[in-house]
């Protein structure tokens, strides 16, 4: 076996040199790889992708793949995913192990479980919880869910899901954005007292019994570090200056700012809304730069203005991880004959985590 080529050598080479240099890779591999990318990548990969999306998109799309290496260039657990739906004859790789999800992070089996035997010491847990998980979770919260009568979630697909997981069981443990979660009550038309937050650091959750038997969804107390830069002030002052202007921001924004948006929803939703407006159009976008930035340069052209909800620079700094030097690196590679970065889920936890992804893409 040779060894791999070493990235050191790659850390260097300017984005210009990795750009050929991908290409030139691309070209020799041909079908053999299939490369993903989601919608918060950074231009200068997001160019090379042969498939883009959100996760649910992607999520099908890594299912229906053909090529035998998935080069997704996202964050880990799409990674997994992607893993857990292809065949077992195709790698996934991920060109940076470094690209994670500070929310995804925020919930750990070990917390996971501890939670729902503290919540089976004040009613029949089983019978009375379904647990939730967002896609942006690691495989083995993935798993406990399929192992539990639970399901995967995305953010296209919340509202449908959230509808499943009653007609189970009366209530909801979803995890591991709360903000996500209370949106979607909302839009079921649950009041936000019946929503509570479990924080994962303090015992049962730092709620009292009743609470716990009131609430219809408990509510993770995790949020991602990006969309919670957009604050309702921001819209405020676009609607000042623009009253026909149009807001549009993604679910994991806070309460506050969902509530006072013209639209919410997924990546997806994001773009295909604003593809589809009239032209002349006014756009301000609460979800993560790289994405509101390449819808800008694309809508120019139409005469419709979009742009970027927060004043200050924020955007996905682990999907920032993936750069034309690791991608050139993990190409490069493959053409040599080695794998590097795959990404493999135990067996077994990929069963279960499997189990909850396929009832999700049944119902979405």
């Amino acid at each position: 076996m040779t060894t791999p080529l070493p990235f050191d050598a790659y850390n260097s080479l300017s984005d210009a040199e990795c750009e050929a240099r991908i290409r030139a890779a691309r070209h020799q591999l041909g079908k053999e790889v299939v490369l993903l990318c989601h919608h918060y990548q950074r231009a200068d990969v997001y160019q090379h992708a042969d498939l883009t999306g959100d996760s649910l998109k992607l999520s099908r799309l890594a299912a229906q793949a053909d090529s035998p290496y998935i080069v997704f260039c996202g964050v880990h657990f799409m990674a997994e995913v992607a893993d857990i739906l292809s065949r077992p004859e195709q790698t996934a790789i991920l060109p940076d192990l470094a690209a994670g999800c500070s929310m995804a992070d925020m919930a750990n089996l070990a917390k996971v479980e501890r939670c729902w035997r503290e919540l089976g010491e004040v009613l029949d847990v089983e019978r009375e919880f379904t647990p939730v998980t967002y896609i942006n979770s690691a495989a083995d919260l993935k798993a406990f869910c399929g192992a539990h009568g639970g399901i995967v979630c995305t953010s296209s697909n919340a509202g449908s899901i959230a509808r499943w997981a009653f007609a189970q069981r009366p209530k909801i443990l979803f995890f591991p954005d709360q903000h996500l979660g209370r949106w979607t009550g909302h839009n079921l038309g649950i009041p936000l007292e019946d929503m509570q937050v479990w924080d994962p650091d303090l015992e049962c959750g730092g709620l009292t019994p009743a609470q716990i038997e009131k609430a219809k969804i408990l509510l993770w107390k995790g949020h991602c570090s990006v969309h919670q830069m957009f604050q309702k002030h921001h819209i405020d002052a676009f609607r000042a200056r623009y009253p026909d202007g149009i807001v549009i921001a993604h679910p994991e924004c806070n309460f506050e700012v969902c509530a006072a948006s013209d639209h919410v929803g997924s990546t997806e939703f994001i773009v295909k809304t604003i593809k589809a407006a009239p032209p002349g159009t006014r756009w301000l976008v609460g979800t993560e730069l790289n994405l509101v930035d390449r819808l800008a340069r694309e809508m120019l052209p139409q005469n419709k203005i979009v742009q970027f909800m927060a004043t200050t620079i924020c955007m996905c700094s682990t999907m920032q991880r993936i750069d034309p030097q690791h991608l050139a690196w993990t190409l490069e590679n493959l053409v040599a004959g080695q794998v590097v970065n795959p990404i493999v889920v135990p067996p077994h936890e990929a069963e279960l985590a499997k189990r909850a992804l396929d009832r999700m893409l049944a119902i979405s």
